[in-house]
């Protein structure tokens, strides 16, 4: 660890041969997180540098993108809740608008779905999940008692059971994007976490506002997590990270 005074310039975690640096080449991109081909956000997200900049206008991209989709395909179950013909939902479960449900999705017992939800193909929102303001990639799971505000999963992440985004400072001060030094200001008050495509966050773990994790990256059961997290890493047991082999 290198630094003066309190102000730490990197942080550098070695696990044998294997080194991550904090601080720099941060990859907090929609490009760098994402594989566009796996929602129907493609277009809207492409128009963003960073995809947290896409949370402010998604409810009114959602209302503008049920009004487009195939009848065919999709049924407005509700006035501005368009779900596939495919898709299975639980009566129990809340639909506010606006929302959009993929493909072969399901919505288990319970499920809590306040508006502003873009889900897509493939995905499990479960027994007493709560979506707002978010975007599911395919085959996103959030099958057990997860909150997801203000976030964006990318394709395959998956949630453990009473994982959570946080999305709201306890001082309620605007959240930005940390990694060592570096800080980005988002300008919102409210943004939850952005997780990279196949990210696998474990059981009861907690993201704090402003988290983004890059792709294949893996969440240790129990976390805090906050501020940017490399690709291909493994956060692990009191805020150690390494890169996986």
């Amino acid at each position: 660890m290198s630094g003066s005074g309190d102000r730490i310039n990197y942080i550098i975690i070695c696990n044998r041969s294997r080194f991550f640096v904090c601080g720099k080449g941060v990859s907090v991109k929609t490009a760098e997180l994402f594989d566009l081909n796996h929602t129907l956000a493609a277009e809207y997200l492409q128009s963003f540098s960073y995809p947290w900049e896409a949370l402010a206008g998604l409810k009114d991209f959602i209302l503008k993108l049920g009004a487009r989709l195939d009848k065919e395909e999709y049924s407005e179950i509700a006035p501005c809740v368009w779900a596939h013909k495919s898709a299975k939902i639980a009566p129990s479960a809340y639909m506010g608008a606006p929302c959009i449900i993929g493909e072969n999705t399901e919505v288990r017992h319970c499920a809590f779905i306040r508006g502003s939800a873009l889900v897509g193909n493939n995905c499990v929102v479960g027994n007493s999940a709560e979506l707002k303001n978010v975007i599911l990639f395919d085959n996103v799971q959030v099958p057990h008692y997860n909150y997801v505000g203000d976030s964006i999963l990318g394709y395959k992440s998956h949630m453990g059971a009473g994982a959570i985004t946080s999305n709201v400072k306890s001082d309620k001060t605007l959240v930005t994007v940390s990694s060592g030094t570096q800080k980005i200001a988002t300008g919102l008050k409210k943004f939850g976490a952005i997780l990279g495509d196949g990210v696998e966050v474990g059981c009861n773990s907690v993201l704090n506002p402003g988290t983004v994790i890059g792709k294949n990256t893996n969440i240790y059961p129990l976390s805090c997590v906050r501020g940017y997290l490399p690709a291909n890493s493994i956060y692990k047991t009191g805020g150690i990270t390494v890169k996986k082999k």
